[in-house]
């Protein structure tokens, strides 16, 4: 149903919602779905990141190693013009000369964007920040699970406002101000 307002400056078009994607993304029967999605993803990231917060070459001593290795192996494949230049540019400039500090970023992200899906806390957000993740590894050229990760973060990324129902976005997002309502029989 299209509906016309007349607003301040003239006419707006306000486009409904198309009843499925109504039902999908704003209608807390559909949480369960998004509980599925959320905790598969979730748990790829956790134990990702934990695998990398607990490894010596990610996080520890020799934080950095890891990562610098795999950075190595992603510009012998921009060389050969695998990964976009302007890419190539953004690691062999910034990424590999703070290895160290990305390498904390990756593995301490991986884990925090995994607590997060899991527990069903400010997923919206939590969805975006694995959502560029993933782009970034797809970039490198690590295909693995990353395509069907990225889609499902997008997914997660429209549902933020269902997605946490069984999680703790049920209590934090009406307390950080977002306006949900119980909808009464016959609206």
């Amino acid at each position: 149903m299209v509906e016309i307002k007349k607003g301040q400056h003239g006419n707006e078009v306000i486009v409904e919602e198309n009843p499925l994607s109504k039902w999908l993304f704003t209608n807390t029967k559909s949480a369960w779905i998004w509980l599925i999605l959320r905790l598969y993803i979730g748990y790829t990231w956790f134990t990702s990141g934990i695998g990398k917060v607990t490894n010596d070459a990610w996080t520890g001593e020799n934080a950095g190693m890891a990562l610098e290795g795999y950075m190595m192996g992603v510009m012998s494949l921009a060389e050969e013009g695998g990964v976009a230049g302007w890419y190539a540019w953004f690691l062999e400039t910034v990424v590999i000369p703070n290895a160290a500090v990305f390498s904390y970023l990756v593995a301490w992200g991986e884990v925090l964007v995994g607590l997060g899906l899991i527990v069903g806390f400010l997923t919206g957000i939590s969805a975006f920040f694995g959502a560029l993740m993933n782009m970034s590894f797809l970039l490198a050229g690590t295909v693995s699970s990353n395509p069907i990760m990225l889609i499902i973060a997008m997914l997660l990324i429209l549902a933020w406002k269902v997605a946490g129902w069984y999680g703790v976005d049920r209590w934090a997002l009406p307390a950080l101000g977002t306006p949900w309502r119980v909808r009464r029989k016959g609206e």
